[in-house]
């Protein structure tokens, strides 16, 4: 063998080598990313906020004559996700009479920055929605609750007229006041409750959720992912009243 063909095969099994190595490499890499797939799991969401009516369990509109004023029993909805549950709350006085929620700009301690609260909604502008999900370390209801005017918050030196109706989560103590955007009263959360814009048809009489605005919702970095989207068709969503007292 002259060295020329030796040459020759020498760049052949180079050639091979390399095929060789590159191949497994590749099979590597496939491994790898399916084991950093099932590792990862991906977010499911959507692109931007629906807007949804808000329905009984009857499936029929919601009118303000079915929410009642400063309800002790918890209506929740959930938005805008299928997993993310929001308080529904006809806001009232001491005495009963619903109270016209006005706008506010509601301070977050955790930045020391503010966001626009629109106010409440309906014939009365007493109807608010927020997520039901406490800022602190993501209690949800029962834990998290909503306590009338004049009714003693437990554990808290909240009770008669030094309760205008708060909002409290017994896992750590932390208080929110709906009137004021659900801004934070006790910590320990340095976060408002992040509040579910609704807006009222004058004509029809009914409500929509259509966006959300505040903090992000507890535990997800982005209000839009993290959960289980409504099908694409739906319009509606269902509030309960839960009978949690």
């Amino acid at each position: 063998m002259d060295d020329k063909e030796e040459e020759l095969n020498r760049g052949r099994r180079t050639f091979l080598k390399a095929m060789i190595v590159l191949s497994a490499g590749v099979a590597v890499a496939g491994v790898l990313k399916g084991a950093v797939t099932n590792i990862i799991t991906p977010l499911v969401g959507i692109s931007s906020f629906p807007t949804m009516e808000l329905v009984g369990a009857d499936g029929k509109p919601l009118l303000y004559s079915d929410i009642p004023v400063n309800t002790p029993t918890t209506w929740l909805f959930y938005y805008p996700l299928t997993n993310d549950p929001n308080f529904l709350l006809n806001l009232g006085d001491a005495s009963g009479n619903p109270v016209n929620v006005p706008s506010y700009d509601v301070p977050i301690p955790a930045t020391g920055s503010t966001y626009k609260f629109n106010g409440g909604v309906g014939p009365k502008g007493s109807v608010v929605a927020y997520s039901a999900i406490c800022q602190h370390l993501g209690c949800i209801p029962p834990e998290i609750h909503y306590y009338p005017p004049t009714q003693t918050v437990p554990g808290t030196s909240f009770s008669g007229s030094s309760n205008p109706g708060y909002i409290h989560c017994s896992c750590h103590g932390s208080t929110y006041d709906p009137l004021k955007g659900a801004k934070v009263i006790t910590g320990p959360t340095s976060r408002p409750l992040p509040n579910v814009q609704l807006k009222y048809n004058s004509s029809t009489g009914t409500f929509s959720a259509y966006s959300m605005v505040g903090p992000t919702i507890y535990g997800k970095v982005s209000d839009l992912s993290g959960g289980t989207p409504y099908a694409s068709s739906a319009t509606t969503v269902t509030v309960t009243n839960t009978g949690i007292p």
